[in-house]
């Protein structure tokens, strides 16, 4: 079983259904609205942990009436929380929009994730005891780089998912070992994920691609009747980091059987499927 650290967000996302999204300017109605905890970090964990790894998370909660809600999502997943801190103020926020075609729309409120500004001895000795340290963007990108070069320093596989995307210093790409990016953040990112040992990119509905030392592959997706893709990306990155000790082909596999059953279901963290379930669309 795998020792994965994650270093990232939680927060409460507040999830509105509605036949379409609203152009600037414009209201429509929904048909639905439902609070799920999320944020990038939980939702990998959690993904991760249900995948089959053994999973300590570190973040950061506000003292606000989410804070208990978002410690016990993880708690109940049996994601390991003695290191997820209180702050004082609001935990993180993410309003969420779907539409009937399952596309969504998201604003991310830090809040108490932007607290996340330092990383204690304890926290370190975390990631440096994990066989992979799984880090997102939702934190101080100051925080992550520390957080990988501790990795690396200790030979913990580094995993970064550069989400929300943006332009990281040549020091942090450096002690990448596996990005895992969408087609629009692979674009985006371009020749700066040169360095990256092993790239993954997903591709919705059609799977994933590979690119590492040995060469290249592309993993077919699952078809499945989607409902929302939130958090369809978090699964799949979950359920990689989870598997990859059994090489990059298995854990593909894994993480797009994951992804798939994640887009079978509203929300994020609720979304996210059990290694029995992800096992038996394997076998399919």
């Amino acid at each position: 079983m795998a020792r994965i650290v994650v270093v990232g967000s939680i927060s409460m996302d507040q999830v509105t259904v509605t036949g379409r999204r609203p152009e600037p300017g414009e209201t429509v109605l929904g048909t639905g609205f439902e609070m799920v905890p999320g944020g990038k970090g939980s939702n990998q964990a959690i993904a991760a942990r249900r995948a089959g790894a053994e999973v300590e998370f570190v973040g950061a909660i506000g003292d606000d009436l989410f804070a208990e809600r978002l410690r016990a999502v993880l708690d109940d997943a049996g994601v390991g929380t003695s290191r997820l801190r209180s702050v004082h103020g609001p935990s993180g926020i993410a309003t969420i929009i779907v539409d009937t075609s399952g596309e969504n729309s998201i604003i991310v409120v830090p809040a108490s994730n932007a607290t996340m500004t330092e990383l204690s001895e304890a926290d370190l000795a975390a990631v440096a005891a994990a066989d992979v340290l799984l880090c997102q963007l939702e934190i101080p990108v100051a925080t992550v780089l520390a957080a990988a070069r501790h990795a690396r320093a200790h030979d913990t596989a580094v995993v970064l998912n550069p989400s929300p995307v943006q332009q990281l210093s040549p020091e942090l790409w450096a002690v990448v070992d596996i990005a895992v990016v969408n087609k629009g953040e692979a674009a985006e990112l371009g020749s700066a994920l040169d360095p990256v040992g092993h790239v993954v990119t997903t591709l919705g509905g059609d799977g994933a691609h590979y690119r590492g030392p040995d060469g290249e592959f592309d993993s077919p997706g699952v078809p499945v009747e989607v409902v929302d893709t939130t958090g369809a990306g978090d699964t799949f990155t979950g359920a990689l980091a989870a598997h990859w000790h059994e090489g990059p082909r298995i854990a593909l596999a894994w993480a797009c059987a994951a992804g798939a059953l994640a887009t079978t279901k509203l929300g994020a963290s609720a979304s996210i499927p059990r290694r029995d379930e992800i096992e038996r669309l394997l076998r399919e």
